[in-house]
């Protein structure tokens, strides 16, 4: 992977969710390679919290978004300008049994993980089709690989989020787009904080025990890191993977899927 400071120069990245987490090390990864970065999520604090982290690696901004609403979208994706580079990386897990599904979690979780990634591909992509040169790349999910109890809403979604990129990328495969997705397990992030506080909220299990349980999928024994996920993506991106298109790439330590 060409990793150097200037491989990116010139383009144009949008990173969904980049107020922390993986959105946060993804954005990193992209200014470090010479990416001017704009940072899209809701929470207008945390935006400009990791903006100010950021600058001193490059030009980088933020702009609020629900990634739910196309207007909002729409308005958003206007002020950013041309996109080379789009990460859909906003995302919401949430777990209930099937039977504790109802239609609010259900439709949030099609909503944010799923509906997001389309009307933030749909407004960037008629520019880089003129362009005829585009990156996207989808944070998804292992759960978008394979089933997991509990969050059905959610491995609906994010199966959902790797149909579209096999599907988008076909249709673009001769116009000089590529279109991804990557895949990780369990990650170090807040997602897995909050999910660890259901398990010990609904189990008599302590933390230690929740994060073992978890841990027991990836063959490593250990979290994957927002940073391993963030150079994965960059790889995606960055000048000869050109001929990588239409991928579910897990992030998982071996984990099978």
């Amino acid at each position: 992977m060409n990793s150097n400071h200037s491989s990116l120069a010139g383009q144009h990245a949008v990173v969904t969710g980049g107020g922390s987490g993986i959105g946060a090390a993804i954005a990193e990864a992209l200014l470090r390679a010479g990416a001017r970065v704009t940072l899209m999520g809701r929470n207008a604090e945390r935006l400009e919290m990791q903006r100010e982290k950021c600058h001193t690696l490059g030009d980088v901004a933020s702009i609020t978004v629900d990634v739910t609403q196309e207007e909002s979208v729409a308005k958003a994706f206007s002020k950013a300008g041309a996109v080379d580079i789009l990460i859909n990386n906003a995302g919401q897990a949430q777990a209930a049994p099937f039977t504790h599904t109802d239609m609010t979690l259900w439709q949030r979780m099609l909503d944010v993980n799923l509906t997001g990634v389309f009307l933030g591909t749909r407004t960037v992509l008629p520019g880089m089709l003129e362009r005829k040169n585009g990156r996207i790349v989808n944070v998804a999910s292992t759960a978008g690989q394979i089933g997991y109890a509990y969050v059905a809403a959610y491995c609906a979604a994010k199966h959902g989020v790797i149909g579209l990129t096999r599907s988008l990328a076909l249709e673009v495969a001769t116009k000089g787009i590529t279109v991804n997705a990557v895949c990780p397990g369990y990650t170090e992030t807040e997602l897995l904080h909050a999910s660890l506080e259901q398990i010990t909220s609904k189990t008599s299990r302590t933390e230690e025990q929740a994060r073992e349980s978890l841990l027991r999928s990836n063959p490593q024994h250990r979290f994957v890191s927002p940073e391993q996920v963030a150079n994965a993506v960059l790889w995606l991106c960055q000048p000869g993977s050109d001929a990588i298109t239409g991928q579910s790439i897990s992030i998982a330590g071996g984990e099978v899927m």
